[in-house]
């Protein structure tokens, strides 16, 4: 492998296979499609490879949904928390299906998309999140219809309906509970219906995950109510399949040790700030040597973490962060005006593409 300039995120397409073959054995055994999240990750370079095990792509904006129609392909469903009259004239030239998050939306765009296979978010009032910030049926939530009497008045425009309530839910009792509830709660609805996603937020390729029945409910539902189940992977598509490789640029001593690197939480990995979790490191191996590792921007708490390794770090050593996929790339940004790390691929080979540099000209246009 070249010696590439850090800060790069570099994607692993054997460690994404992996996910991608579990996704495939559940479409197989359970007859469920997944379509990819793009909210989650959108980085087009390795779409030839994700699209040989997946049915296309789900969005949260027009520009999504037109990226997985010009670049992945098969199905495009279009979703929006709020769509305006131009986008939803935009999505209904391509999209597979049309989903909408309120019934004014529904009432208000439905003459423009008549001729689609339209869909509505509910709120089911159940959730599985780690944080309040990312749970679905949270209190006052705005997302997805909650009124089960105004759902059925406007059924006979449905050709599905998607539930988004989980967040990394690992816990497939948790998540077989859910769907009995949904199943008794809306059983009338859903005899209606060609088509039901369940959303994604679910961690069916972790380690572990009990595959084989996770199969047998989504095929017994799909049976039961004669409907097409959806999956929307995001982050179970990518998890541990990319690092965010940077170098070490200064140490300085406060109480402990403090690595900064050539990267930034704020800028290149925002969801560890906003949800205040810890980075993994990937390299160097732990061991007994205790250092805090920052980023470089002006913002105090640009930390991801402290940790014991087993070198010490210096001025030139590089330091990997991992599972650098989910909800990076796709919330990069300019703060500091940093310059923001390349894509990499390393391929099956083990040949290493660069597929996108970010050079001061992006910056400058980014701007007014």
């Amino acid at each position: 492998m070249t010696k590439l300039t850090t800060p790069y995120y570099l994607i692993d397409e054997t460690k994404l296979l992996r996910n991608l073959e579990i996704i495939q054995q559940v479409r197989e055994t359970s007859g469920a499609k997944s379509v990819l999240a793009l909210k989650c990750f959108s980085t087009w370079g390795v779409f030839d490879l994700m699209q040989r095990y997946m049915d296309g792509t789900t969005s949260s904006s027009l520009f999504e949904a037109r990226l997985g129609y010009e670049k992945f392909g098969k199905e495009v469903h279009a979703y929006s928390v709020g769509f305006s009259e131009k986008e939803v004239k935009a999505v209904a030239k391509f999209a597979s299906k049309v989903i909408f998050n309120s019934l004014s939306q529904l009432k208000r765009y439905y003459s423009f998309v008549s001729d689609k296979r339209l869909g509505l978010r509910i709120n089911p009032g159940i959730s599985y999140s780690h944080f309040d910030l990312a749970d679905p049926a949270r209190k006052c939530s705005r997302l997805g219809v909650v009124d089960q009497d105004e759902i059925m008045k406007i059924a006979p425009l449905l050709s599905g309906v998607m539930f988004h309530f989980n967040c990394e839910n690992d816990d497939f009792k948790n998540l077989t509970t859910a769907i009995d509830y949904i199943s008794k709660k809306y059983g009338s609805l859903l005899e209606k219906l060609e088509w039901v996603s369940f959303g994604g937020g679910i961690y069916f390729t972790k380690e572990g995950y009990p595959i084989e029945p996770f199969c047998e409910k989504l095929k017994n539902f799909s049976e039961k109510f004669g409907v097409q189940v959806y999956l929307e992977p995001g982050e179970a598509t990518i998890t541990q399949c990319a690092e965010l490789v940077t170098t070490v640029l200064d140490v300085v001593h406060n109480e402990i040790d403090i690595a900064i690197v050539d990267a930034s939480v704020e800028a290149h990995m925002l969801d560890h700030l906003i949800y205040g979790t810890r980075a993994k490191i990937s390299a160097p191996e732990p061991g007994r040597y205790r250092v805090m590792i920052a980023g470089r921007t002006c913002l105090a708490g640009d930390v991801f973490g402290e940790y014991k390794l087993r070198n010490k770090l210096k001025v030139g050593s590089e330091v990997r962060i991992a599972d650098a996929a989910g909800y990076t790339m796709v919330k990069k940004n300019w703060f500091n005006g940093l310059a923001m790390p390349a894509i990499a691929v390393r391929r099956f080979d083990g040949t290493v593409d660069v597929l996108r540099k970010f050079r001061y000209k992006d910056f400058k246009r980014s701007l007014s």
